[in-house]
Formats: C-alpha cells, sequence, structure tokens
C-alpha cells in the first residue's frame, strides 16, 4: 500500500510538473502569437480604408496601416501570426493586403502570387529592409542614429582622442584628406568617428546644472587610421562639414543588423517637451527627428509611441473688461449744484474719494493679466521613439496635421 502510495504521489507530482512546464511554454506562445481579445476593440478602422491594397516599392509597414487603421501602431491588432507559414510576417512588393472580419473583428491577410492567402504578423524588424521586405519605418531617416554617438555628457570628449594637424599649411580638412591625431590607440581600433561638440540639450522642467541632460555630438566625418603612433595619421574617408583641428574622435560602433522596432503605447504616463530638432529648423515636420527630455528612467524606451500637442497660443484680449474694475461711488460724485453738494464740505469729501477712486482704478489697470488668453493645446502629430538615452531620448515623427516646434509637449496618445 505504501509504495503504490508513493508511486502514486510521484505519478501526481510529475503529471503537475508536465502540466506546469506546458503551462507556461503555453502562455510564452500566447504572448508571442496570440492576441488578446480585449486588443482588438482597440483598433479602429479608418473611415476611408481600403478592402484590398497592393504593397508598393517604398511602402513602410506604418504608411500601410495608416491606410487600414487610424492608429497605424496598433496593426497588431488587426495582423494575426500564422505558424504554418514561414515568414508570413514579412511584406514584399507587389504583395496584395485584403481586409477581412474573423468573429466579427477586423483582420489583413496577404496573397502573392504561387503563395496561398495568409494573415500577417508582422515583427516590425527595420533590418526586414535587407532581405527585401518592406520596412517598419523609413530606416534612412535614422540610420545615421542609430550607428553614431549623438549625445555626450559634460566631460566625455575632453578625454577622447583630436586632431592635431591637418598637415603643413592646411586650415580645413576634406574627404581624402590625411589628418593627424594624438590620444588614439591600437586597442580602440582604426576607425573613428569625428564629432564636435554642439549644443546643450536643456530640460525646460529642471534648473541649474540639473537641466542640462548632454551635449549634442555634431556628426563632422569619419577617419581610418593609416598608421598609429604620436601622433597617428588618419585618412578622412567622409566628411558632412570641414574637420578642424581639435575635432575629436570617438571608436566608431560596429555596424550589425538594425533593431526592432515594436509600436506601443508608454506603461507609464508620458509627459514631456520636444527640446531639440535635428538640422534646426523651427518648424517640425513629418520624418524629422526630435529630441525629448524623457529617457530610459522615465520608463520610455525603443518603439514608444507618443502624441505631439502643440502649445496653445497666448494672445491679449483687448475687448476684455476688468473684472475688478471700481467705478467711483454715487456720493463721490462732483455736484455743480451747492445744495446738493452740501456745502464746501461736501465738496471736500467727494474730491477725495474721487482722487481715491480714481487712483484705485488706475492701479488696478495697470495689472492687466486679465487680458491673458492661452488657447488649449491642440494635437499636431505622432512620434514614434527609436533610440532612448538615460535622460533623453530621439524620435522619428512619422505624422504631422499641423506645425509642431521647440517646446511642444508629448503625451500618450
Amino acid at each position: 500500500m505504501g509504495h503504490s502510495y508513493s508511486n502514486f504521489v510521484a505519478w501526481l507530482v510529475k503529471r503537475m510538473f508536465i502540466l506546469r512546464v506546458a503551462g507556461v511554454a503555453a502562455l510564452a506562445w500566447m504572448l508571442v502569437f496570440a492576441h488578446p481579445a480585449t486588443a482588438a476593440s482597440n483598433a479602429v478602422l479608418n473611415p476611408d480604408h481600403p478592402q484590398n491594397y497592393v504593397v508598393r516599392q517604398g511602402d513602410t509597414l506604418w504608411d500601410i496601416s495608416a491606410r487600414f487603421l487610424r492608429d497605424p501602431w496598433r496593426w497588431r491588432d488587426i495582423w494575426r501570426g500564422n505558424p504554418q507559414v514561414k515568414n508570413a510576417d514579412l511584406i514584399y512588393p507587389g504583395d496584395i493586403l485584403y481586409l477581412s472580419y474573423e468573429n466579427g473583428q477586423p483582420v489583413i491577410r496577404s496573397s502573392r502570387e504561387g503563395r496561398p492567402v495568409v494573415k500577417l504578423s508582422p515583427r516590425v524588424r527595420a533590418g526586414a529592409i535587407h532581405s527585401g521586405a518592406i520596412p517598419a519605418i523609413p530606416v534612412d531617416a535614422i540610420q545615421q542614429f542609430l550607428s553614431r554617438p549623438e549625445v555626450v555628457g559634460a566631460t566625455e570628449l575632453e578625454d577622447a582622442g583630436y586632431i592635431v594637424s591637418l598637415g603643413k599649411e592646411r586650415l580645413v580638412g576634406g574627404p581624402g584628406s590625411v589628418v593627424y591625431a594624438r590620444g588614439s590607440s591600437p586597442e580602440q581600433g582604426d576607425r573613428y568617428t569625428v564629432v564636435r561638440q554642439g549644443n546643450a540639450y536643456v530640460d525646460p522642467d529642471l534648473d541649474g546644472d540639473e537641466a542640462v541632460l548632454g551635449y549634442e555630438a555634431t556628426h563632422i566625418g569619419d577617419v581610418t587610421v593609416t598608421a598609429h603612433g604620436d601622433p597617428s595619421t588618419l585618412r578622412l574617408t567622409s566628411a558632412k562639414r570641414e574637420v578642424l583641428v581639435g575635432d575629436r574622435l570617438l571608436p566608431a560602433a560596429q555596424i550589425g543588423a538594425l533593431p526592432s522596432f515594436l509600436p506601443h503605447v508608454p506603461e507609464k504616463q508620458m509627459n514631456g517637451t520636444i527640446i531639440s530638432v535635428v538640422e534646426g529648423v523651427t518648424q517640425i515636420g513629418r520624418h524629422q527627428v526630435v529630441v525629448l527630455n524623457r529617457g530610459t528612467q522615465h520608463g520610455l524606451n525603443v518603439g514608444a509611441v507618443l502624441a505631439v500637442f502643440q502649445r496653445g497660443h497666448q494672445f491679449k484680449d483687448e475687448l476684455a473688461i476688468n473684472p475688478n474694475a471700481q467705478l467711483p461711488e454715487p456720493d463721490a460724485q462732483i455736484e455743480l449744484d451747492a445744495d446738493r453738494q452740501r456745502g464746501i464740505e461736501g465738496l471736500t469729501m467727494a474730491l477725495d474719494r474721487f482722487v481715491r477712486d480714481t487712483h484705485r482704478s488706475l492701479t488696478i489697470d495697470t495689472d492687466d493679466s486679465y487680458k491673458d488668453v492661452t488657447l488649449p493645446d491642440e494635437r499636431a502629430g505622432t512620434i514614434m521613439v527609436f533610440r532612448s538615452f538615460e535622460n533623453l531620448s530621439y524620435a522619428l515623427v512619422m505624422s504631422a496635421s499641423r506645425a509642431m516646434h521647440l517646446l511642444d509637449t508629448v503625451k500618450n496618445p
């Protein structure tokens, strides 16, 4: 009996373990491939959506999703996985996308010549462009920001190598030029990025030294070491600007596969600000890169989608009437009839009160804050974070309904 009981217990424990593992595996499968039933309710179709669409060269997943959905970043709500079809999530030029319904919910299917209609579940890999599949977002607009340093600390460049000479009688260097540098070492490799410290990234919500989140590392060019030494000899392989003596060297990053971009709404409520725009334009439009005063320490990571709100216009309402203005009271009025004025004494009192009330009105009118009007913030566009640092992030403008500006606010969409 004891032996049978122990066997039964062992069998039961083993069975529970198998079920538990299977449950975990099933849960993992659901998280990766399945779609929560509640998520479909978040997908709202674009009122002008097509029933089908032929994918073209130059399309992105975001742009295609915008044709079908009001909120393009919710494409996973209608593009679902089909594990029976290898790489069913990759979309290529020439594919035909169909909108249909499954259990009352919209789904997107794809068809290609020689291939059956399948469901889609894009993994949103920017690197998919290398295989011929369309990318999630316009890679050309952000690739330089993924392979080069863009933000440096206050003293980071002080310890970096630097251009010490451009050669005899040369003041600036261009592509193909030979330059000389100190501070480089073979351990850092043979490829360097030439940078120059640019403007400070300042958080308008902070004061003093804490307000400086970092400095722009302006990309000047790229060099390759041809001979290590002190100084080292380098050849300028590319240049966006003229290289100058004193420009700094940072080891070039190894360019690997582009990261995956999985658009999502931040888990925390974000309230940030656009603190800079690349290339220094005053009005920000589609596919331009902006810098935000929020980063990983605030819960903002790669793929986060945010709405941009144009700050409400501020102006003076010249038609407004001062609600606190006080006119002289009736008994402070000066009468021409001496009897009604109650003689000299009444006239003196009336003059005193008139002067007092006039002074009060003039004093109140000098504060015209009652004329200040601020219109509500208005939705201006949508951005997606593609690179995030500790205190700030780079984001790409995915759509713009109106011009955006520095100090516009960003929030969860």
